[in-house]
């Protein structure tokens, strides 16, 4: 996998750590930690168990910073320490997670209906029979609202696990691709299909929520 080597906000902010800063330190368990109990939960069979997952993986953390050579992004570094710790710890109880379970069973379906594309018959095989909802007029503050918003989060809720989290690391949170593959150990491949899987699933539940406000 390629690496995303720390940046200087990154070495900054392990400088802070080795110095003891409990500022910096508590700054970032606020900013990756919701993320390490859904990767964490992923693979162990409760959430409490996840959060002990997380709290050893955060020990991990501050006893493995005298050895961080910076050769990852350090979230990219922490999550590795979180997803290892993780599959460990369910693999101790007796939990195998198939991928298929995780990334959902769907990968190899279209991602949209194939009647909304023309056939082999026509001038223009595999070209949309008919485009997309236009959002363009769609007010802004409409697009960029609460409803609209909590539209996408409850889409995104919806999707199987490891979907939830590519499309959450990548489009939420702004991580590039070489950092997803890298924390969540998927091969490039699998991560594209998952992104795109599961961007396709919240399009689809914004189109059906704008078309009825537009209809309304």
């Amino acid at each position: 996998m390629d690496a995303v080597r720390a940046d200087d906000t990154d070495l900054e902010l392990i400088a802070r750590l080795r110095a003891g800063d409990e500022d910096a330190f508590m700054d970032l368990v606020d900013t990756l930690q919701p993320a390490m109990l859904r990767v964490a939960r992923m693979y162990v069979s409760t959430q409490a168990v996840a959060e002990e997952v997380v709290q050893d993986a955060w020990l991990g953390v501050l006893k493995g910073l005298d050895r961080f050579e910076g050769r990852s992004s350090l979230r990219t570094w922490i999550f590795r320490i979180v997803t290892n710790i993780a599959k460990t710890r369910g693999q101790r109880e007796g939990r195998s997670v198939p991928f298929a379970s995780l990334a959902g069973d769907d990968l190899d379906q279209p991602t949209f209906d194939p009647s909304r594309f023309l056939g082999d018959d026509s001038q223009y095989p595999g070209h949309w029979s008919t485009f997309p909802p236009d959002w363009s007029g769609v007010p802004e503050d409409r697009l960029l609202g609460s409803e609209t918003l909590e539209v996408a989060g409850a889409a995104i809720e919806a999707l199987p696990p490891m979907q939830a989290e590519v499309i959450r690391l990548r489009d939420v949170l702004g991580w590039s691709s070489a950092e997803v593959r890298n924390a969540l150990e998927l091969s490039e491949t699998n991560q594209r299909v998952l992104l795109h899987r599961a961007r396709g699933k919240v399009r689809r539940a914004l189109d059906r929520y704008f078309e009825s406000e537009m209809g309304a």
